[in-house]
């Protein structure tokens, strides 16, 4: 497992987005603390494979309710990563494996790390055309 951050990191009910590399791994994703939990998903907008955040760290909508691409203005359900509104109505952001553990936010695979920039290309995590 790799560790992404502490929870406290993140202030409750807002995001954080992180880069990470590793075989077959290169991805942005960004992690909504809900509580004591978190969720993940992967920063793309399903409607052209576009990053959400334009600007660092704004997945949410003002009201934090909802994640929002900033792009397209597409809203997604936080629980569920289901587009409600905009181009890509009836889709989903593709989740990550994320675990909270001792106080830690933890991205559920072996062999990667958090680097500031990606190098790579390919993902087994990109969403499928």
């Amino acid at each position: 497992m790799l560790k992404l951050c502490a929870l406290n990191d993140i202030p409750d009910g807002k995001a954080k987005g992180f880069c990470v590399e590793g075989p077959k791994l290169a991805q942005r994703l960004f992690v909504i603390r809900r509580g004591t939990g978190a969720i993940g998903y992967v920063d793309v907008c399903p409607h052209n494979l576009s990053r959400l955040d334009p600007l660092d760290n704004a997945f949410l909508t003002d009201d934090g309710e909802h994640i929002c691409c900033y792009i397209h203005f597409a809203l997604f359900e936080i629980d569920t990563g289901k587009c409600i509104d905009g181009p890509c109505f009836g889709d989903c952001l593709t989740p990550c494996p994320i675990k909270v553990e001792g106080g830690d936010i933890y991205l559920e695979r072996d062999n990667v790390e958090v680097v500031d920039e990606l190098s790579q290309w390919m993902s087994d995590m990109a969403p499928k055309a």
